[in-house]
Formats: structure tokens, sequence, C-alpha cells
């Protein structure tokens, strides 16, 4: 008798959501799409897989949408800051 096979408990759905064990350059994660596809109204989805950002230093990293979702968050918020570190709203 068979037995089922137990799905993997951290596989996901959108095959970018993964992060990759192989070591790549911030040219190849900017490549690289989490999602590609329409949404139900039709419209088309496109979600890259890495945001490329500048910290303190001017340096460039890539941050995971899903793994540094919080890191990505606190550069929205960096964003909409003035001199003064006052929010602004658009």
């Amino acid at each position: 008798m068979n037995k089922l096979e137990r799905p993997d408990t951290h596989d996901t759905l959108n095959p970018g959501d993964k992060v990759s064990p192989e070591e790549q350059t911030l040219e190849q994660k900017s490549e690289k799409v989490a999602v590609d596809a329409p949404d139900i109204t039709g419209d088309h989805i496109e979600v890259p897989t890495y945001f490329n950002v500048k910290d303190e230093n001017g340096e460039e990293k890539a941050l995971h949408h899903v793994e540094d979702a919080e890191e990505i968050s606190d550069v929205i918020r960096q964003a909409r800051t003035d001199e003064q570190g006052n929010r602004t709203w658009r």
C-alpha cells in the first residue's frame, strides 16, 4: 500500500516567495518576479521578488518581498518623511 506523501510545510504558492539558497548578485535578484499573472479583474499584476533600496551609507541592497517585508515597510515610511523627520502624506 502506498503512503500519501505529506506536503512540504515550507512550500509556498508562488515560487518567487522562496529565497534561493544560492548567492545572487543585485542584478540577478532584480530580474526575479514573484507574481506575473492576471488578477480577478483581468488586470495584469507583476510583483518583483526583491526590492532594491539604498541604505544610509548609499549602498544598494535587495530586500525580499516576503522575508524582508518589515524592512521594506520601514523604507517606505522613511520615504514619506521630510528633512525634520516629520511624516508627510501625499
